[in-house]
């Protein structure tokens, strides 16, 4: 995924839509416009248009991995043999398709990527790691890290402040 250089331009109303909804996707329209101080059709419109815009990407639920037997978390850094345009594209589109990474990072300077993967535990990650990584004549080093105890997971961006209106010059 690209992220545009272009930001859109959010005001105070768009901002507290998001923070909502970074916080709670599961609401609905009323309960969203309450919690913002808008109007429903309002809040829908601008909610639309957040969509619309690519503001916001998706809606979704977060699963906890332990309660699905997904228990390992890897963090994997990849070097690849050939750097070439074509050659990066090609790994990120193989790590598109491979569900059990979760997130891939080109990174410079370093490895040429960050790879976040879940896997149900050392066996599982082994068999991953052989199909995604080894198999792959361009792949030179794989470095991976396991994490031993997760103290910070969240999802939601940080939104810019608006400034309130301007306060008269003090006397």
């Amino acid at each position: 995924m690209t992220i545009s250089a272009d930001p859109i331009d959010l005001d105070e109303l768009d901002l507290r839509i998001l923070g909502q909804m970074q916080a709670d996707s599961s609401l609905t329209n009323q309960d969203l416009a309450q919690r913002v101080h808008a109007s429903a059709p309002t809040c829908l419109r601008r909610v639309r248009r957040l969509v619309d815009e690519g503001v916001i990407e998706k809606q979704v639920a977060i699963v906890n991995p332990a309660k699905v037997g997904s228990t390992l978390t890897a963090i994997i850094e990849i070097t690849l043999d050939v750097q070439a345009a074509e050659h990066l594209d090609a790994f990120e589109a193989h790590m598109a398709d491979e569900p059990a990474v979760l997130q891939c990072y080109r990174v410079s300077p370093g490895p040429d990527f960050i790879i976040v993967a879940q896997v149900a535990d050392m066996p599982a990650y082994h068999a991953m790691a052989h199909r995604v990584f080894t198999s792959q004549a361009n792949v030179r080093n794989v470095r991976s890290f396991f994490s031993v105890h997760r103290s910070k997971f969240d999802t939601r961006i940080a939104l810019p402040a608006k400034p309130g209106p301007a306060k008269p010059p003090a006397s």
